[in-house]
């Protein structure tokens, strides 16, 4: 079971997180390692991330950071963990905060609070839905972003049905699945070469996750 402050320091808690007493500094600790883990994968990208690396720039033992984490993946797979759930909060503060005509400005909200995170989350940028895949040196599937995905679809359905009365159906769902799969790769492509993102890529995104979600959600609805 993990402790109430490693959840905090990592909202939703992580199965690749070791167990760990129950200490006042706990919290701070964690998000020492994951910052530091962020500051490094910003520099090098995570395929070269060691946790000697981690240890070294948090200012901690290898024995603190192997207290948490297994490996390096698992601490990569931990500041993933924590990307999306601070996404997820940040679009969610910001609709809550929002004068909100109808869900198209939810939608408008979501998309500008992925396209600041790219901008100002450590980490983000570097394994926010990127592909693995290809690479040698972290094995295929051990960071699943459709999972990352599906927690955003799942999410932004809640937020959407709370916020303007939609009726939340298998289809709805599915629907909301599409356009963050089409959304999150339209945002990442703005960025793959621009580091303030590409505007007219961005710009894309609005108009054909609005549109098909006009077609498909909302005669559902």
């Amino acid at each position: 079971m993990l402790v109430t402050e490693v959840n905090e320091a990592l909202p939703g808690g992580s199965s690749l997180l070791r167990n760990e007493p129950v200490q006042a500094r706990s919290s701070a600790r964690l998000t020492g390692l994951l910052d530091a883990a962020a500051a490094i994968i910003d520099e090098i990208g995570f395929e070269r991330l060691t946790t000697a690396m981690v240890a070294d720039r948090a200012g901690a033992s290898i024995g603190t950071v192997y207290r948490y984490f297994p490996d390096r993946i698992a601490v990569v797979e931990a500041l993933a963990a924590r990307c999306i759930q601070r996404l997820i909060e940040r679009i969610d503060s910001a609709v809550a905060a929002g004068e909100l005509a109808d869900w198209h400005d939810a939608i408008a909200i979501a998309i500008d609070v992925d396209v600041s995170m790219y901008r100002s989350e450590p980490g983000f940028r570097a394994i926010r839905f990127s592909d693995v895949e290809n690479t040698d040196k972290v094995p295929t599937g051990t960071i699943d972003r459709d999972d990352d995905r599906r927690s955003l679809a799942v999410a932004f359905t809640s937020l959407l049905v709370g916020r303007f009365g939609l009726v939340s159906t298998a289809e709805f769902e599915f629907a909301l699945e599409v356009a963050v799969e089409m959304g999150t790769a339209l945002v990442a492509r703005a960025f793959s070469r621009d580091p303030a993102g590409d505007s007219r890529f961005i710009s894309e995104c609005h108009r054909v996750v609005k549109g098909y979600l006009a077609e498909v959600v909302v005669s559902r609805a």
